[in-house]
């Protein structure tokens, strides 16, 4: 899959703004069903199979969206003040690369800090495009970009901007080509917009009102840091107890926790104490439904160089197929 991930993540498409990324998915899975569409949101919704006595219709969602920066202010200096389309850390920026949508390309900085050893806010920082002066800038408020950086293979691993979430796009791509007489109607949602509150997901859920909903997504892999509640690089992908936007249902994480158990797919669990995915929005969409999330371990989330294992992204691959191909049961 690493060719499939250099070319979704080095594509760029912040939230919003997922024309580009949700039309080279959707030349991807093209041959794979004959229904296929795009909903008013930019959601690209593929249904596959029809569910039978045994069978439900399951919703499964990865985000397209990366996040990214936006034009709020342009100096006379030509240096571009921004605003941020998802969560950006500031420890990340100084240093960091920017490309905009129109092709113009910049570097970020920070003004002077009055403690060189401390991290300032997003708003202390700037993106320097080579302008020298307001009028002579190529940028203009509100014009959009994302981190520029390309994907580098680190052995058995691999480093990108936006692995968050183009990876899960991969493992849906994948997965969908190893769907064989399933007994459920499968809706595979690439949603729009899940860096901001998870729009995408929140309309698709309510149009096609699934009996089950899976999310896609990485999580923080903090092994490296030591700390107790972790997901371990390596480890396998991460099945979703709690975050802080939902509890997972019981029912869903120990039919996740048993198949991978019975198919000898190596997994972990996953207690987030920040973030969420999609299927928060998916859980209490109209009268609610059961709802759970595979997660794949990822370092330095939401920076310009994340990193994943591509045994852990093989085995999410594995793990969503046999779960998607087998009768479900919820106890």
């Amino acid at each position: 899959m690493k060719t499939l991930l250099k070319k979704l993540t080095e594509t760029a498409s912040p939230s919003g703004y997922e024309t580009v990324i949700r039309e080279m998915i959707k030349a991807e899975i093209s041959t794979l069903s004959n229904e296929i569409k795009v909903d008013p949101l930019g959601n690209l919704i593929v249904t596959m199979g029809k569910k039978n006595a045994k069978g439900l219709r399951i919703m499964v969602a990865a985000h397209m969206d990366e996040i990214g920066v936006i034009v709020s202010h342009v100096e006379k200096t030509g240096l571009v003040r921004f605003s941020n389309l998802g969560t950006i850390l500031p420890q990340y920026l100084p240093g960091s690369r920017v490309v905009f949508l129109n092709g113009t390309r910049g570097v970020i900085n920070q003004d002077k800090p009055d403690d060189l050893h401390k991290i300032v806010g997003q708003d202390k920082h700037f993106i320097d495009v080579g302008a020298t002066s307001d009028k002579g800038c190529p940028v203009k408020v509100g014009d959009v970009g994302v981190f520029d950086r390309g994907f580098m293979e680190l052995g058995k691993r691999v480093s990108a901007k936006a692995l968050d979430d183009r990876v899960s796009c991969a493992v849906m791509i994948e997965t969908m080509k190893k769907i064989k007489n399933s007994p459920h109607e499968l809706a595979f949602v690439f949603s729009t917009q899940e860096e901001v509150q998870s729009k995408g997901a929140t309309t698709a859920a309510y149009e096609i009102e699934p009996d089950l909903a899976i999310a896609l997504d990485v999580t923080p892999s903090l092994d490296i840091l030591g700390i107790k509640m972790q997901v371990d690089l390596g480890g396998g992908p991460a099945i979703k107890v709690r975050d802080v936007g939902m509890l997972s249902d019981p029912r869903v994480v120990r039919w996740m926790e048993d198949t991978a158990k019975k198919n000898k797919i190596p997994y972990q669990l996953e207690v987030l104490e920040v973030g969420t995915t999609d299927a928060r929005v998916m859980q209490i969409s109209k009268a609610g439904m059961p709802a759970g999330a595979i997660s794949i371990p990822c370092r330095y989330v939401h920076s310009p160089s994340e990193v994943v294992d591509m045994n852990d992204v093989q085995a999410t691959v594995d793990l969503l197929t046999v779960l998607l191909n087998n009768p479900v049961s919820l106890q």
